[in-house]
């Protein structure tokens, strides 16, 4: 095999274990004594210096890993700094109005009302941070109760649940024959 085959693959794990890895172990895995695989390692590493790449090869005791460089973390903190978006779509919403309005609220209360699954949608309102568990129901199956959190209130501008909109009287009357229609 090449000297450029061995260094690619060597890069390959680096990049791929993404920890420290023995040089025991990368030497078997490239069928290489030892101290030639070190050798290709460390011309590797001196290939990303000389080139200020991105990314470094650092020895720890005897072990490699590949690491971002030092001269990019700055730029990584940026990124990271970054707010995430959360994108609620109308099924969120939706699922999320019933857990605001009807808290605490289980599952199998918020499917019977939406009238289809709806774990996809509490994962992901739990993960957004929007949804917590409040505690479990005391009945057969002890089913996990869901309420809204602080970021609820805090993404829609509202000091407590007192601030949701009510519904009107007559929406109240619409959804309820809607519901009596579908039963």
């Amino acid at each position: 095999m090449e000297q450029k085959s061995y260094k690619s693959i060597i890069e390959a794990i680096l990049f791929t274990m993404g920890k420290s890895v023995d040089l025991e172990k990368i030497a078997a895995a490239i069928e290489l004594e030892n101290d030639e695989t070190k050798r290709y390692i460390e011309e590797l590493a001196e290939e990303y210096r000389e080139n200020e790449r991105g990314m470094q090869i650092m020895e720890l005791d005897g072990a490699y890993q590949m690491c971002t460089s030092q001269n990019t973390y700055e730029y990584l903190i940026r990124i990271a700094k970054q707010p995430k978006k959360h994108v609620l779509t109308d099924v969120l919403l939706e699922t999320l109005s019933i857990i605001a309005y009807k808290q605490p609220v289980t599952k199998a209360e918020i499917e019977k009302i939406r009238g289809v699954s709806c774990d996809h949608s509490v994962s992901k309102l739990v993960e957004y941070n929007l949804v917590e568990e409040l505690g479990r129901l005391d009945a057969p199956g002890r089913p996990m109760l869901f309420g809204t959190t602080e970021e609820f209130l805090r993404s829609f501008g509202i000091h407590s649940l007192e601030e949701l909109p009510e519904m009107s009287p007559l929406q109240i009357e619409e959804f309820k024959q809607e519901a009596e229609a579908e039963i």
